[in-house]
């Protein structure tokens, strides 16, 4: 009997504590969007350079071209830390390879620039023949972040301005936020190229024409008010 009656009880506890933590508040969730496309203006250019046999007994090594593009980088007025070395040819035995007369080294390079005009200043002075290729990695903006802060402000308030009038259309007011969720759907189209690649005996005026779509930054907002 004395089992029963604490069950009972502690079954009775639990209920009112259940009961307690019931939110009894009336409450309007909304939501709210906010977007903005802008131009990229930091672009990340790939130059891939390679050895080339300038003849039967000469060949035009990686260092001196990889002189010609450093060389170029500061000319063209490129900060030091945009320009960065991406990669060397996929060989295990690299440096055995070296010693091969007949194996062309080459190396991969990324350098970010905000004005293509200094790409072509670049390709410029470098040996035509060394360039394997060039093309756009990607491109970005570089005041993102605080943009994305300036689209989630304006989209919380056009949740609070949405719930306010539909709450004061029924004779009620709002009050404080409860719940604030967020979301992003950012979308960096591909570049779109009319050239894909510029050959070794391409003229530095024959960079490749691109076609730069814009980067759309979207921001969703949830947020759950009380109404009083």
């Amino acid at each position: 009997m004395k089992k029963i009656l604490l069950s009972a009880i502690i079954a009775l506890t639990t209920l009112a504590t259940f009961a307690q933590n019931i939110d009894t508040r009336k409450k309007i969730e909304v939501g709210g969007s906010a977007e903005i496309e802008v131009t990229p203006d930091e672009i990340y250019i790939g130059i891939s350079l390679k050895e080339y046999q300038r003849d039967a007994r000469r060949k035009v090594s990686i260092e001196e071209l990889e002189a010609q593009l450093q060389k170029a980088v500061i000319k063209a007025g490129i900060a030091p830390e945009d320009f960065m070395i991406n990669n060397i040819s996929a060989y295990t035995n690299y440096w055995d390879k070296k010693k091969d007369p007949t194996f062309l080294a080459s190396k991969q390079y990324t350098i970010k620039v905000k004005d293509l005009s200094k790409l072509n200043a670049v390709i410029a002075e470098i040996d035509a023949k060394g360039i394997a290729y060039t093309n756009i990695e990607r491109y970005a903006y570089s005041k993102e972040e605080s943009l994305k802060q300036e689209l989630k402000i304006k989209a919380l308030k056009q949740a609070k301005n949405k719930a306010t009038y539909l709450v004061e259309s029924i004779g009620d007011k709002l009050g404080g936020a409860l719940e604030i969720t967020e979301s992003e759907a950012n979308n960096y189209p591909q570049p779109m190229y009319r050239n894909t690649m510029m050959k070794a005996e391409m003229a530095s005026d024959n960079m490749p024409q691109i076609d730069f779509q814009k980067i759309k930054l979207s921001v969703q907002i949830r947020a759950v008010f009380e109404i009083k």
